[in-house]
Formats: C-alpha cells, structure tokens, sequence
C-alpha cells in the first residue's frame, strides 16, 4: 500500500535500528480514513475464504481489525491483555513476551467467542519476534478453529517473526514490509 508508506515515511520516527514508532498511524493515534482502507484490502486479499471471526490481541490490532470484520460482514474477537472482574475464568490462556514493552504478559479469550466451526483470519498491526501472534495462533489451535490467515500492517523483515509464522505453513499478508531501520532510515521490501 503506497499510501501506508508515505504515511510511515512522514509520521513515524525510528527508535532503534529494531524499533519503529508509530503512535500516529497505529499505535496511539488512528486514522479512519486510512483505517478503514487497511481493511478493504485486507478483506479483498481473504475475499472467499469463508472466514467467520476476525480475531486481534488488543490494542493496537483492534481499530485494523475492526474495519477487516466490518468488510468481511463478520464478528471482531480481541484478545485480552490484563483479567478483569468480567473475565471467564475458564478462557484461553498463552502468556507472552512482548517486544515493544519488554515484559511478558498473559493474553486472554474467552471460550465462547471462538468456536471449533470457526474460519478465522488474524489481524494485527506490527510484526516483529512474533511471540504475541504465535501466543494468539496456539489459543486458536486450542480452540479447535480454522487459521486462515493472518494479516499485518507492518512487517519487519529484518526480524523473524514473520518467517517463523509462514515456516508453519500460515498464509501471511503484509500491507507493507520493511527491510531495515539501518542509519536511521527506512528501507522497504519490494
């Protein structure tokens, strides 16, 4: 998506030569505009897979996903991050590092949203080590539904999160891939 790039090209900031920030397209701020043509793309890249659920690891995948679900004409399921008073005590459970918080945290879906009939298709904003989504991915399995797919806004090749996902055989769409962050200066996948 060459918008999607220019947007990463004016409005993030590079941390790190691991770390992107993009609290002013994904991470704290949302555009719905842009939004909400993340998800007509993604819907059309799964158009006539049968999916069922859209599922995320809240936060930052929900606003994606959310307009993916609303394309598709089916249900948004998020993970939770933190158990509140609310939670079904007998949800799923993976506990996960994360990387841009560099702490481990537990995520959480109850079992009544995610169904052994269920085509689901994973959407999340940032792919990096990939420990969250394969946390996510195994509370799939666990259930006893179809991974169709997963999609990520951004990809960050220079890390294996993404590899490892498609060594397991996982479809893996990327709306936009970054080669590196090397210098202080982002550099696409073509």
């Amino acid at each position: 998506m060459e918008k999607l790039k220019q947007r990463i090209m004016e409005e993030s900031s590079i941390m790190s030569e691991n770390v992107l920030n993009l609290d002013g397209i994904l991470n704290h701020q949302v555009d719905p505009e842009l939004t909400m043509e993340m998800g007509r793309e993604f819907a059309k890249r799964f158009e006539g897979a049968g999916v069922t659920r859209v599922i995320t690891v809240e936060s930052s995948g929900i606003a994606v996903g959310f307009a993916t679900a609303l394309e598709l004409g089916v249900p948004l399921v998020f993970a939770r991050r933190k158990k509140t008073l609310l939670a079904d005590p007998d949800a799923f459970c993976e506990r996960v590092p994360s990387f841009s918080k560099g702490i481990v945290t537990d995520i959480l879906l109850s079992r009544k949203y995610i169904q052994k009939q269920d085509k689901v298709l994973f959407i999340d904003d940032i792919i990096a080590n990939g420990d969250a989504a394969r946390g996510l991915l195994k509370i799939i399995e666990r259930a006893g539904a179809e991974l169709l797919g997963l999609g990520v806004v951004v990809e960050k090749c220079f890390q294996a999160g993404a590899q490892t996902i498609r060594e397991q055989g996982i479809r893996l769409e990327s709306l936009v891939r970054i080669k590196s962050l090397d210098e202080g200066i982002i550099t696409f996948e073509d």
